[in-house]
């Protein structure tokens, strides 16, 4: 059971007015035992005077008994002793069978100082008695001691009854100074009581403040001090709350991978792209060993070293197997009083900026080598001509058509390239309308049959009367086109079909290039839409591809709103697909 204040202060206060009360009782008592005994020495006193003023005769014992009794008759006892400590008379019984009382103690303080005074037990009769004793010097040889006594039954009873009066007054006062001190406590640890209740609830989070306190005490002064400090408090919190969710959301919101690591190792915190750079579910970081959530033994090995080495690194790690990613790491380690307490890291992905740089490697390469092998050509055949060769009519010819075949290729190589660029930078001309598919199509065809026909190629379109119209650049829907039927006019073997459909598939609108030719291998298909990819290099370059063509078909499809897919199995042929949004027309 709670040792509750209420408790603790009303048994402190009943122990109090216990102390007060038996204090005041007993110091009321000894002072009524001083005065009456002080009465009683003054009444003692007083009879000794008058004893002194008639002496008794010692010669005969008559005269001793009747001034005893003379004496006796104000109510007191008188006792005559010689020096010897022999009784000679007394009041109340009889000298004879006394003892000595030579060792009395008043006796011997009189026969000393001449007056002797005591509070003792009389073992002649049996009570306390106040004792009063006087030398009397009977003549210059002979001195005696008159011991004058009163029996203190009265002072005894007096204070019993004020004892018992006492203690009937002291219940009373307890019991209704009690009751109101208890009732006043109550009052006081309900109030205290309350103050707790609201502590609680502002460790809870519960800021609502308490009623004012009608009382103008410490209490209220505290109640108001609480009620300051909780509002100061819920402003504080809702300020950090705040600063917390606007940290959150920016760290969230980042691109750069950011996670914090205590020094146990352990996750403390960690945003969404930290996550997809390890691979791991966003709600399954918190708390866990670096070890257990991180796959990556480069990313591990790099915290540990933040941690033991205690000052910011920088590096770049590359991460997976199958489809890597290139980051770069920046990590620091967080101090708190002078020691390191965890590690913060940076994860930025530079695997975009790290392909591009390939692609930039390639495209060099790439296009050094494209523009190498007709400038070789040109070059070649241009001095065998110098070389004599333009006086021999029958190879001057065929010379000067190679020539112009490889400048021909050159200027579909610049043309394609200036293309991409334009694309690229948003400068491509674009002219957006509604066009028919039949406006797309049939130019297209036409311009395939012709190549076609050198293959003894067939190529027929199967496309619906009514479908909709495309919205967008008709050149462009005419260089999509034209790209991909030339595309299949190259890889398609003599005597093959090239089908053209188009075909509505909810809201979007499909156009379907398909042939029987050689087909792309399921390893080509994820790349053949980068520029001067070849699935087969060397009968591209024989058939006067550049190696762009695809390249462009995406971008200018991308330009449009769309998106080109290819499905295609090796030696049974190629289908390309080219989605479009249908637009509605006002």
């Amino acid at each position: 059971m709670k040792n509750r204040l209420f408790w603790k202060l009303g048994l402190i206060y009943f122990l109090m007015l216990l102390l007060v009360i038996g204090a005041l009782g007993t110091y009321v008592v000894e002072a009524l035992k001083k005065e009456y005994l002080h009465a009683a020495y003054t009444q003692l006193e007083s009879i000794s005077r008058v004893a002194l003023t008639k002496p008794p005769a010692l010669t005969h014992s008559t005269d001793l008994k009747e001034w005893t009794d003379w004496l006796a008759r104000s109510g007191i006892r008188i006792t005559l002793i010689s020096e010897d400590g022999i009784v000679l008379a007394d009041s109340d019984e009889d000298p004879e069978i006394m003892e000595n009382h030579g060792g009395r103690p008043e006796i011997r303080e009189a026969f000393m100082n001449g007056t002797g005074r005591a509070v003792r037990y009389s073992a002649t009769l049996g009570r306390d008695l106040v004792y009063l004793a006087k030398r009397y010097d009977y003549d210059l040889e002979k001195s005696l001691v008159m011991r004058f006594s009163i029996p203190l039954h009265q002072l005894n009873e007096t204070l019993r009854d004020f004892r018992n009066r006492l203690g009937l007054i002291s219940l009373f006062i307890m019991f209704l100074a009690g009751g109101a001190s208890l009732l006043y406590f109550r009052i006081i640890s309900g109030r205290i009581k309350r103050l707790k209740e609201f502590s609680q609830r502002v460790a809870e989070g519960d800021f609502r403040p308490l009623p004012k306190d009608p009382h103008r005490d410490e209490l209220s002064d505290l109640a108001g001090s609480l009620n300051r400090t909780a509002r100061e408090l819920d402003l504080t919190i809702q300020a950090l709350t705040e600063e917390r969710n606007q940290s959150a959301a920016v760290l969230a919101s980042m691109e750069e991978g950011v996670a914090v690591i205590g020094r146990d190792q352990c996750i403390v915190y960690c945003n969404r792209a930290f996550c997809r750079a390890i691979d791991a579910a966003e709600s399954d970081w918190h708390g866990r060993p670096v070890m257990e959530l991180i796959r990556y033994p480069d990313l591990v090995s790099f915290i540990q070293k933040v941690l033991t080495v205690e000052a910011a690194i920088h590096s770049e790690v590359v991460v997976g197997s199958v489809r890597t990613s290139s980051f770069a790491v920046t990590a620091a380690p967080v101090r708190s009083e002078g020691s390191t307490t965890g590690a913060v890291m940076v994860l930025h992905d530079i695997s975009e900026i790290r392909r591009l740089e390939r692609a930039r490697r390639d495209f060099i390469a790439n296009i050094s080598h494209e523009f190498k092998t007709p400038l070789t050509a040109i070059q070649g055949f241009a001095e065998t001509l110098l070389g004599g060769a333009l006086d021999d009519k029958q190879n001057r010819e065929r010379f000067l058509e190679i020539i112009r075949e490889h400048a021909l290729r050159l200027s579909r190589l610049t043309e394609d390239l200036l293309k991409l660029a334009q694309i690229e930078a948003g400068q491509l001309p674009y002219d957006a309308r509604f066009v028919s598919f039949a406006e797309v199509v049939h130019p297209c065809l036409d311009t395939a049959r012709v190549k076609a026909e050198k293959k003894n190629l067939i190529i027929k379109a199967d496309c619906p009367a009514d479908l909709p119209r495309l919205y967008g650049d008709l050149q462009a829907f005419h260089e999509i086109l034209e790209n991909l039927l030339d595309n299949a006019v190259r890889y398609t073997s003599a005597g093959g079909r090239i089908t053209v459909s188009a075909a509505v598939e909810g809201n979007e609108i499909v156009i379907s290039v398909s042939d029987n030719g050689i087909g792309v291998p399921k390893v080509d298909q994820v790349r053949i839409f980068e520029r001067f990819y070849r699935a087969d290099a060397a009968r591209s370059r024989e058939s006067g591809g550049t190696g762009l063509g695809l390249s462009v078909v995406k971008h200018l499809v991308e330009a449009q709103g769309g998106r080109v897919t290819v499905e295609s199995e090796v030696g049974n042929g190629s289908t390309f697909r080219v989605t479009l949004p249908i637009r509605e027309e006002f």
